[in-house]
């Protein structure tokens, strides 16, 4: 067994690196750009008065970043050559995933919205596996160019990790859908598009089949976003959103009717590796800066590091982050040669598991910083607060944990089949 690196992908973090020295930390560096990662962080971005939404200059950094990385051929490495992409691989995203987040808050890889040089992209992948032509050649490079946006619509006020008994419908009415419903959390309208809207159309609450996903203008008539919920990590873009009698047509069907749920959970696996990757690199950042700061700080007439109150919980911290690297980087590696159902247990302990230590490295930091690691001139307090989000997000922790015991009780999974025989 070999636990090294592919040379070649030591090589692209060392590429990585060079790119972000010419190219990104400059445009960062200029034009008060600072602001955006210092302690004026919050404010800078986020437009108070307009709903709590992201300020324009914000995001028109934001653009520009994206801009080089996409000139560079950075920001679509995880896609498809097709796309231009450079088909990178699970265990070359997680690995890249953590190198980012492991070098702390900047433009390269922002926190708030998960902008990056080298971009994930979950609906360019739902696309190209459930989009028709036309939805691909309408979506696609627009989107991939950001002249058009796309929210996701599942969660509702009354459901979130029971999405199966969301009560938003669709009807059809000759060769149109009409939908009634409502989304909460809805991701990315202060600027999308259009929305992905996740609405029953036949079977019963509860049932998983019977869901279909439309590609909803967000100009259409009766589509409202209501406001926009404040959030532990602002600017905000998770909206309200009322849709009544709503119209589109058959056209707007994404993926197979009455399939939706298979279109929401596409590229699931993957993104959740490579959250789990960016908590690994976000949580060593924060040991790796407390280490450093117990070492020079001095109390008492002896520095802080020679403490076992602050050497022991940053041992815990390091173990963790050790065991978690490889199982993150096995469970990536293994994503690129099986059917994700036979690992996806694994997926879900390295998710709910990195998302966790991540905001426990947090913490411990601004502990070890004392006062100085409770104000917003240390970078601790923002890197908890967005991935506090994540125990919640993408599946919520219980949820993994609930994955997790089924694959291991024998209720789910491959282990299902094998039980079904012992007991039959």
């Amino acid at each position: 067994m070999d636990f090294e690196l592919p040379p070649e992908l030591t090589r692209l973090l060392a590429d990585l690196d060079a790119f972000i020295e010419r190219e990104i930390a400059p445009l960062q560096a200029q034009d008060d750009n600072e602001r955006f990662f210092d302690h004026r962080r919050e404010y800078a971005r986020t437009d108070f008065e307009n709903g709590g939404v992201p300020r324009p200059e914000w995001e028109e950094l934001l653009g520009e970043m994206f801009r080089r990385a996409d000139a560079a051929g950075w920001l679509r490495y995880g896609l498809p050559g097709s796309l231009g992409g450079s088909d990178g691989t699970n265990l070359d995203m997680a690995v890249i995933r953590e190198h980012l987040a492991h070098k702390g808050l900047g433009l390269h890889n922002d926190l708030q919205n998960e902008s990056s040089i080298v971009g994930n992209f979950p609906f360019a992948h739902m696309l190209l596996d459930f989009g028709t032509d036309e939805q691909k050649e309408e979506f696609l490079q627009p989107m991939l160019a950001r002249e058009k946006r796309i929210g996701f619509g599942l969660t509702e006020p009354g459901h979130g990790s029971d999405a199966t008994w969301m009560e938003t419908t669709a009807v059809r009415d000759g060769g149109d859908w009409v939908i009634n419903g409502a989304k909460r959390f809805n991701s990315g309208m202060h600027s999308a598009t259009h929305d992905v809207v996740f609405a029953r159309t036949s079977g019963k609450s509860g049932d998983a089949r019977g869901i279909t996903a439309f590609f909803v203008p967000a100009d259409a008539p009766g589509f409202s976003v209501d406001f926009h919920w404040w959030t532990l990590n602002m600017p905000t873009d998770h909206a309200e959103v009322t849709i009544r009698d709503v119209r589109v047509p058959d056209s707007a069907v994404f993926g197979a009717e009455g399939e939706g749920l298979a279109v929401a959970q596409t590229f699931v696996h993957e993104n959740r590796i490579r959250q789990a990757a960016s908590g690994v690199g976000a949580g060593q950042y924060c040991i790796d800066r407390s280490v450093a700061y117990a070492r020079e700080r001095v109390t008492f007439g002896q520095p802080l590091a020679t403490r076992q109150a602050i050497q022991w919980p940053l041992v815990e911290l390091q173990t963790e982050a050790e065991m978690l690297r490889g199982l993150v980087r096995k469970t990536a590696w293994e994503l690129d040669r099986v059917p994700h159902l036979q690992i996806s247990d694994k997926v879900s302990m390295c998710n709910y598991r990195a998302n966790r230590f991540v905001c426990e490295a947090a913490d411990r930091a601004m502990q070890v910083h004392g006062g100085l690691g409770y104000t917003r001139h240390t970078p601790f307090e923002h890197i908890y607060r967005h991935h506090r989000r994540y125990r919640i997000t993408e599946g919520a922790e219980e949820v993994q944990m609930r994955k997790v015991a089924g694959y291991l009780f024998g209720f789910a999974g491959p282990n299902k089949a094998r039980r079904a025989e012992r007991e039959g």
